[in-house]
């Protein structure tokens, strides 16, 4: 039994605070290091990042903002935000899924989101919203971060193949911007400057439609376990994203058993690849040999709306899934561990 990814939705927040991030980063910053940011922040690749919290006429760290005043809100205040923005901006994503596809009597909802927290859960008032059935089986995949996006639609796969006349809505919501740090050092507003908001959806069904889900993968790459971590503070939830990433991932490229792992021994002619950053995508297509173009879409994703934590692997996949068919296609996302997860696609017959 094949499971089919049918279509993916995709929805990004009204406001772009991108710019209005770099010129909050850059004033926290003595002058040698404002102008390390700066060159780093032209080099990033990202044009755009998109947040829930309104722009009150100019940007959340404006006057009247809701990071204007320091101590920025506690942990319970973004969590609030996060209880009534991240349902909407998912819904939203499935209100696109569905101008594509007939999403049909949902019989498993499985929902991925590493930026909040709530009870009930956010697959629960997804749910609700959508006016599911009470009887839809729920799955709530948390905190696992940039692949959880893999581990969603790997969990549609087995649902799908286990019960065939299945039919699985995969949604992937997050707020990174609930969770901006007042810190005065580099590294991690570089990794802020990385991160925004969006949510996608998928139908995934025995139908064959879009694209087959093959052969899924994943690793843990050694002795990086602190290298990509959330700590849970009391004013949010802090990213740790260390400047070792990328290298990090190119070794572990350069091993030809991790490459035959992701690709199963095949040349694969189609690459969604999770916009964690430019240096991740340089890193991936440099280890692997890649095409200039073969990252096009990864690059797309990451210039238009950052890296959106599991959200962004989906507004990939759905660029790939508009373009030309795919014979042998390769998922991948690295996230927390530093772990790397994926998964094999086609374009069905």
């Amino acid at each position: 039994m094949t499971a089919y990814l049918h279509a993916i939705g995709t929805a990004v927040p009204p406001h772009d605070i991108h710019a209005a991030f770099i010129g909050w980063a850059h004033a926290r910053l003595p002058e040698r290091e404002r102008r390390l940011f700066d060159r780093m922040a032209a080099r990033a690749g990202i044009g755009h990042r998109w947040s829930v919290l309104p722009d009150t006429g100019g940007s959340p760290v404006d006057p009247g903002g809701f990071y204007a005043d320091e101590p920025h809100p506690g942990t319970a205040a973004r969590m609030r935000h996060y209880a009534e923005a991240a349902p909407t901006l998912a819904l939203q994503a499935i209100d696109d899924l569905a101008r594509q596809v007939p999403l049909g009597p949902i019989t498993h909802l499985v929902v991925a989101s590493c930026t909040g927290f709530v009870a009930p859960g956010i697959d629960q008032i997804i749910a609700a919203r959508l006016g599911l059935a009470p009887s839809v089986e729920r799955l709530l995949v948390g905190f696992m971060g940039c692949y959880a996006a893999v581990a969603a639609l790997r969990s549609a796969r087995h649902i799908v193949r286990s019960q065939p006349d299945a039919r699985v809505l995969v949604v992937t919501v997050e707020l990174s911007t609930l969770h901006l740090q007042a810190i005065d050092a580099i590294e991690p507003l570089l990794a802020m400057l990385q991160f925004g908001d969006g949510a996608a959806a998928a139908l995934v069904t025995a139908e064959p439609h879009g694209f087959a889900i093959e052969r899924p993968f994943a690793t843990t790459l050694p002795v990086s376990a602190d290298l990509i971590r959330w700590d849970i503070t009391d004013t949010g939830f802090a990213m740790h994203l260390s400047g070792e990433v990328p290298g990090r991932i190119a070794t572990a490229l350069a091993d030809p058993a991790l490459v035959e792992t992701l690709t199963g021994g095949a040349a694969p002619d189609g690459w969604a690849v999770h916009a964690g950053g430019r240096s991740i995508l340089d890193a991936v297509e440099q280890a692997l040999g890649l095409p200039a173009d073969a990252l096009d879409h990864s690059r797309a994703v990451l210039a238009a709306n950052g890296n959106m934590s599991s959200a962004t692997l989906m507004f990939v996949l759905a660029r790939v899934l508009a373009g030309p068919p795919v014979e042998h296609g390769v998922a991948l996302a690295f996230g927390p561990g530093l772990a790397a997860e994926g998964f094999g696609f086609r374009s069905a017959p």
